[in-house]
Order: C-alpha cells, then structure tokens, then sequence
C-alpha cells in the first residue's frame, strides 16, 4: 500500500474516497470514534491534514477503513486529497 498520508502519532493511510468534508481512509492504525488524527500529505508541498473520526473497521487483512470529517482544510489540500482519492 503506497501511503497517502503519515500519521503524527505512527501509522500511515491512503485515501479512498472524499465527498464535501466526509473522508474514507484506508489506514495501518486504528483510532476510535471522537479521536482526532493529524498527519501529513505526502508529496509537494507538504501539507497538515486532520480527521475527526467517526468510526474504524478492521478489515481482514490487518487493515483499518476510518471514516471522518476533514478538518481546517484549504481548497489545495482539499484538491489534493480528492485528486488522490481518484487514482
């Protein structure tokens, strides 16, 4: 899995979907329900990103599917994160 974002805490993530402020992420860490993350886009130029997370799922292969809301997002890294989603 090639990281989309580093997570401040440990852990990286890819993600999967966007729409307006709701964020699928596919990430190596769990965080639960309320928890805030705060990582970093990868690429150029560096950016802040930060979830409020609304639910964690483990998946089978290890995996965690978060769901959230971006939080103080410009309008680059919101068009970052949605070109990434994309791909």
């Amino acid at each position: 899995m090639t990281a989309h974002l580093v997570w401040a805490k440990g852990g990286d993530a890819r993600v999967v979907s966007i729409a307006a402020d709701a964020i699928v992420l596919r990430s190596s860490v769990p965080s639960p329900p309320g928890s805030r993350l705060e990582g970093r886009l990868e690429g150029q130029p560096p950016a802040r990103v930060r979830v409020k997370v609304h639910g964690s799922k483990r998946q089978p292969d290890g995996a965690f599917v978060i769901e959230g809301r971006v939080l103080d997002a410009t309008r680059e890294v919101r068009a970052r994160l949605e070109a990434l989603a994309a791909v």
